[in-house]
């Protein structure tokens, strides 16, 4: 990863985060209890895959149909989020992996 992928990761980044901040307020609060949870279980791809980009669209919709951010995901955020990441690998599922492994097999 050089220095340019770095500078435009930021710059998507950002981006991304300035259509989060136009957001009505309930919908930017809700957007980020999903990101922090979804950054503590979520996916391996989160950070390079669609998942939050598509969330964004998802709300942008809700808010241009003046609709509640919980009509759109209903009243648990968690597993609105598990709905979402259901099937995908995700950090907990490869640490899961790697410590079911047969007593005495690690590090053979």
């Amino acid at each position: 990863m050089g220095i340019q992928d770095i500078i435009e990761g930021k710059r998507q980044w950002r981006a991304h985060m300035a259509r989060v901040k136009a957001l009505p307020p309930d919908y930017q609060i809700v957007y980020k209890e999903m990101q922090r949870y979804l950054f503590k279980v979520g996916p391996v791809d989160l950070a390079d895959g669609p998942l939050l980009p598509e969330i964004v669209d998802f709300f942008e919709e809700g808010a241009a149909a003046s609709k509640g951010v919980l009509e759109l995901i209903g009243d648990d955020v968690a597993a609105f989020c598990d709905g979402l990441i259901e099937g995908s690998p995700t950090y907990a599922d490869i640490y899961q992996e790697s410590i079911s492994g047969k007593p005495g097999t690690a590090g053979k």
